[in-house]
């Protein structure tokens, strides 16, 4: 007679566990959180576009802002950022060219402000507001002339990097990460000010001294920008 063989065993295999977060990671979220939610350049940004042209053009300029710096870390990320690090005439091309175009976007919002007001009235007769793909193309562009930003994305990057990994993938998961968390911000920012500014809009005065404090706000950002050094 045969004997009676038993079905094999096999060891019970564990439930997979997910992947832990890597804790530069999560010290990379934690700093990102602490710089942005200080206002900054794209705040003042963000609350002047939304103070001039209300909160849905606000939003797509915060959005085309998230995308230059996002494209800004893509930049550092295949050196550029080091050049401009390096290189003070590089430096001051980007800062006077940024600084420049802030200060058209200030003196245009001053020029319509009046009828920036009107437009709200009669925005079929009056068409004084930016379109939504202008308002985040002034966004990316505001977003990439910025060379202060890109400076402290070479020396703040770097930190947060595993030398054991490859650097091109970090750089796209920080920059990922960090544009999404300013793109939060500075939403909350711009409806912040887009709610206030719902309450001007019942005077047409009141919402044209709003639109003009608002391009005299771009045009202090860019005065700003102009003075900035490469100095940290």
């Amino acid at each position: 007679m045969a004997p009676v063989t038993g079905i094999p065993w096999t060891p019970r295999r564990r439930p997979t566990k997910l992947r832990e977060v890597p804790s530069h990671l999560l010290a990379f979220v934690v700093a990102c959180a602490i710089v942005i939610v200080i206002p900054g350049p794209s705040v003042v940004f963000a609350v002047s576009r939304a103070l001039a042209a209300g909160r849905r053009r606000a939003l797509c300029s915060v959005a085309g802002n998230a995308l230059g710096i996002g494209l800004q870390v893509l930049a550092v990320g295949v050196g550029l950022g080091a050049v401009l690090a390096e290189s003070a005439a590089a430096f001051t091309v980007v800062k006077f060219a940024g600084a420049a175009y802030l200060v058209v976007l200030g003196v245009t919002a001053i020029r319509h402000r009046h009828a920036t007001a009107a437009a709200l009235a009669a925005p079929t007769d009056v068409p004084a507001l930016p379109g939504w793909w202008r308002s985040g193309l002034d966004g990316l562009v505001v977003g990439l002339l910025n060379p202060k930003s890109a400076l402290f994305l070479v020396a703040f990057l770097p930190q947060f990097l595993d030398p054991g990994a490859a650097t091109g993938p970090q750089i796209v998961v920080l920059g990922v990460v960090m544009t999404s968390i300013g793109l939060a911000f500075d939403s909350a920012w711009a409806l912040g000010a887009g709610t206030a500014r719902a309450w001007f809009a019942r005077s047409p005065r009141r919402l044209s001294v709003l639109g003009g404090a608002g391009g005299v706000a771009m045009i202090g950002l860019g005065a700003g920008l102009a003075t900035t050094s490469r100095a940290a």
